[in-house]
């Protein structure tokens, strides 16, 4: 008869993560997390600019249209077609406001005139209605530049700029253009 021997088997040692290892885990997967929650909010207010980017290309269309159609019209002579002192348009940044007696943003007339805004639907989705709301461009400035060009008498362009605040971020539009006497 053969005997056979019997082995205990040993317990093995128990492998795994320490304390440690746990806190370090949790440390890096937080700071990664907290990175795309900063990352998200920035994207929100990114995309709420997108429709300050539109108001701002809207306002700066206005004033190029009101440029041309003092020009055209014959409201204006060529020579009031530029800025302060020798023409009607106000130098430097300024705030949007409705046009003034004279219907020309950018001009003396609109400073006692009241703040520009854009209307939006009330609580009941219909435009129109007494329950509009009225959201000020309070964060919005305009800037309209008219300069001759390389000593053309009979040309000047125009630029207009917008800047406006979205979020923590400042931001601008312009547009470009040129305008002759004839």
């Amino acid at each position: 008869m053969t005997r056979t021997k019997k082995t205990t088997k040993r317990p093995r040692a128990q492998a795994g993560f320490t304390l440690i290892e746990t806190m370090m885990a949790i440390a890096v997967l937080m700071f990664g997390i907290l990175g795309l929650a900063a990352m998200l909010g920035d994207s929100l207010t990114y995309m709420q600019g997108s429709q300050d980017d539109f108001i701002a290309q809207q306002k700066a269309q206005q004033a190029m249209e009101a440029i041309f159609t003092a020009k055209f019209t014959g409201n204006q002579q060529w020579s009031a077609i530029q800025n302060a002192p020798n023409g009607i348009f106000l130098n430097g940044p300024q705030p949007i406001l409705q046009p003034g007696s004279d219907g020309l943003v950018g001009t003396a007339p609109d400073s006692g005139a009241a703040a520009d805004y854009i209307l939006q639907p009330g609580p009941d989705m219909k435009l129109g209605t007494s329950d509009d709301i009225k959201l000020p461009l309070a964060n919005f400035t305009r800037t309209i530049t008219i300069s001759p060009i390389n000593n053309e008498t009979l040309v000047r362009m125009i630029t207009i700029t917008v800047n406006y605040q979205a979020g923590r971020f400042t931001r601008n539009y312009s547009l470009t253009s040129e305008i002759s006497a004839f």
